[in-house]
């Protein structure tokens, strides 16, 4: 190996034990001095490899510029390879439900400030409720999957999201700033989010977070009907349906995680 090729092997994990002690450090970031710390490495060594890992987005510097926390970016990569497992996972599940409701069932997955529909089951049902494709995106909060998304994530992301989104959501009335705190105070409340027909007037549809060992969102399971299959106590029903797989789905992606061979050592 050359001497160049070792130079740049040590400089990525460098960078990698940079990105891990950003991971373990608090969620409002860390100083450039405990990052230097935590590495055991020099400052200004440790200072062009955040500003590396800042040009390419996977670090971060809060708004006053002094303390360095994991990018987005960062997170696509990790949503993006844990995406396929998650639809392995869940396919069964939303098969079931498909069946024993008759309706359609939909799996959507954050990408960004959208979310975005990975799989699709349609029940027995003569009356079909198509609103999604799979690979269809919508912003976060509209609909019922993309609700369940967005309303449980904390105030301060729920917030950013929908000062990043209002201008796509132009194109989805219903879905005001003010609608959308409204419905995400309700789906908080309930323990699920309802979309009623601000889509398409005559189909209403709901959705359930999946929820991982730390209580974050991975994903959404949603369920839609035409209006007069939501009626009670049916929608109650449907909503413990759509739980108990959303539990079930959230253990199973604990289990993988629990297996999964860690990136940084």
């Amino acid at each position: 190996m050359s001497d160049k090729s070792v130079a740049s092997v040590q400089t990525i994990g460098r960078a990698s034990t940079v990105l891990k002690a950003l991971s373990e450090g608090p969620s409002g970031g860390m100083r450039l001095s405990d990052v230097a710390e935590s590495v055991g490495l020099g400052k200004t060594t440790v200072a062009r490899l955040l500003k590396a890992l800042i040009d390419v987005g996977y670090v971060e510097l809060d708004a006053g510029g002094r303390h360095y926390r994991l990018g987005y970016c960062l997170f696509k990569l990790g949503n993006a390879a844990r995406r396929f497992h998650i639809i392995d996972l869940a396919r069964p599940g939303i098969a079931r439900l498909a069946a024993l409701t008759g309706d359609t069932v939909f799996l959507s997955l954050r990408d960004g400030n959208q979310a975005l529909c990975v799989d699709r089951q349609t029940g027995a049902f003569p009356i079909r409720t198509l609103t999604l494709s799979v690979g269809d995106r919508r912003p976060l909060g509209v609909g019922a999957g993309s609700l369940a998304l967005l309303a449980f994530e904390p105030d301060a992301e729920v917030g950013r999201i929908l000062a990043a989104s209002r201008e796509e959501r132009q194109a989805f009335s219903a879905f005001s700033d003010d609608a959308l705190l409204g419905m995400i105070d309700r789906a908080r409340a309930a323990g699920f989010s309802f979309n009623d027909g601000r889509i398409v007037s005559a189909m209403n549809a709901l959705g359930v977070p999946v929820l991982d060992r730390d209580s974050r969102v991975v994903a959404a399971l949603s369920i839609a009907a035409i209006r007069e299959r939501m009626a009670a106590p049916r929608q109650e029903e449907l909503v413990a349906q759509l739980k108990a797989e959303a539990v079930d789905l959230g253990r199973m992606l604990d289990a993988r995680r629990g297996t999964a061979v860690p990136v940084c050592a």
